[in-house]
This record gives structure tokens, sequence and C-alpha cells, in this order.
């Protein structure tokens, strides 16, 4: 009885770790909105060098800078991690972009594509086999963007740019084993060189003369990043990974709701007829075998 309680007890915890981890992420528009008065490469290089700086900061306090040293003495991991920087530095800049360009709403598609993806790279590189079931999936997932693509949206570039860049982030991420918040100072380290004299490079930016708001949201980058990723890990380790493949489209569907209620992005037919169809197809793709 008691084995079972901590059992339930890990699990309540597990869920409300990666609830808070996939809501973070699901409101990151907005908050990527309202610094869309910076240009979207001068955001990235902040939030590179802001999560490096906070992730090791939290190292330090929990006594594991032992784990970069690792990471960075093995050369296949420390290659593989600047291999998945350059992955999730695409994604992360055209999130950015899009929300500050009235592109959040495709953003929230590529996050609803972004499994089937994920899929089927694990097919190709991988050898993970498709149960029919699973093979229809895809297939809905593809009419459903296809359909924005006929009628009249045009390609969604951002949503597959999101898509794909995350499904290669997770595909390299799952074959490095390391700790989380270690690999994420590892990866995002390899972007703070280029993100500084990027920034030498345009004399700073615009940010030193933006207005206080702006600084304060611009620091708040480095945590926003790195403690859903941290609270992403911590239910990951607690979790069922059906369940969690569940849970992740909580992201993409917060994201939506806040590009059409709070940034008055259009929902157009086009819209209304392919995201049911994407989540029909998410839904069978994750519906448990009997």
């Amino acid at each position: 009885m008691f084995g079972r309680s901590v059992i339930m007890d890990q699990t309540r915890l597990g869920i409300m770790a990666v609830l808070l981890a996939f809501v973070s992420w699901g409101v990151f528009g907005v908050y990527f909105h309202a610094l869309g008065s910076l240009p979207a490469a001068e955001i990235m290089a902040h939030r590179a060098i802001g999560t490096t700086l906070f992730s090791v900061l939290v190292l330090v306090l929990w006594r594991r800078l032992a784990d970069i040293r690792a990471i960075l003495g093995n050369p296949r991991h420390a290659l593989g991690l600047a291999a998945s920087a350059l992955a999730i530095g695409a994604n992360w800049g055209g999130f950015i972009w899009a929300s500050a360009n009235g592109r959040a709403l495709e953003a929230s598609l590529g996050y609803f594509i972004y499994p089937l993806v994920s899929i089927l790279l694990a097919r190709l590189a991988l050898g993970e086999r498709l149960s029919a079931r699973q093979s229809v999936a895809v297939g809905l997932a593809a009419l459903g963007v296809g359909w924005l693509v006929a009628h009249g949206t045009g390609i969604p570039w951002v949503a597959l740019v999101l898509a794909f860049s995350m499904a290669f982030y997770g595909l390299l991420r799952k074959t490095i084993n390391v700790p989380a918040l270690a690999g994420l100072a590892v990866e995002t380290g390899w972007m703070v060189l280029p993100a500084l004299a990027y920034l030498a490079w345009i004399g700073g930016g615009e940010a030193p003369q933006a207005d206080a708001r702006t600084i304060g949201l611009l620091a708040l980058a480095g945590p926003i990043t790195a403690i859903p990723l941290v609270l992403f890990a911590v239910g990951a380790r607690r979790l069922r990974l059906s369940t969690l493949g569940m849970l992740f489209y909580i992201n993409p569907t917060v994201q939506m709701l806040m590009a059409v209620l709070v940034l008055g992005e259009a929902f157009t037919m086009a819209h209304a007829v392919a995201f049911p169809v994407i989540w029909a197809a998410l839904a069978l793709y994750s519906w448990p075998k009997r």
C-alpha cells in the first residue's frame, strides 16, 4: 500500500510538472509578441546568452557543474549538442519571428504537426515501423496541411520549419544521453559566441535604447526558456511516454488559443477544417492499444 501511494505521488508530481511546462510553452507566443519591437535575431541572441547563464547558475547552485565537464570531455556528446543547437536555434528563431509578425496561429500548427514528423524521422533514421493505424494518422495530418495550402493560406512555411526543426532536435537529443539541464547549458553555450559576435556587429542592437518594460522582458528570456525544460525533465522521468505524448498537445492548443483570443489573429474556415483533421490524426495515433 505504501509503495502504491509513493508511485501515485510521483505520478501526480510528474503530471503537474509537465502541465506547467506545456502551458508555459503555450503562452510563449504572447511573450515574444510583446518583444515585437526588437528584431527576431536580436531576441534570439539574448535568449541564447540568457539561457546559458541561467542554466550554469542553477547547476552551480545544485553543485552539478561536473555534468558539464563530463559532456565536454566526451567529443561525441559535445559535437552532438552542437548539431542539436543548430536545430533548436532554427526552431527558436522561427517561433520568435512568427510570434512578432502575426503568425502565432501558424506556429501552433507547426507544433501540432511536429509529433507526426518526428514519427516519420524515427521510421527513416531509426528504422522504427509504423502500424497501419499510425500510417493512416500521418496521412490524415498531411491532408490537413494540404487543405491549408489548397484553400488560400499558401504553404505554411513557418509551421513546417518549426515542425521539422523540432523533430530533428528531438532525434538528435534522443541519441545523446546527457542530463537535461547540463545538456541545455552546453547546447546554448555553442550559441553564445555567435550571439555575442552578432550583438557586437550591430553595435549592441536596439535593446540598450529600449524602454524599461522591454529590457525587463528581455531579461526573463533565459529563465523562461530553461525552467519549462527542467519541469519537462522532472515530469518525463515520472510518466509513461504515452501519457507525455497525449499531454504534449496542451502546448499547441494553448498557443492556438493565445493567437486567436489574445493576439487577435484570424481563425479562418481553412483553419477550422485543417485543425480538427490534424487533431483527429493525433488522437488516432495516440489511441492506446487494446
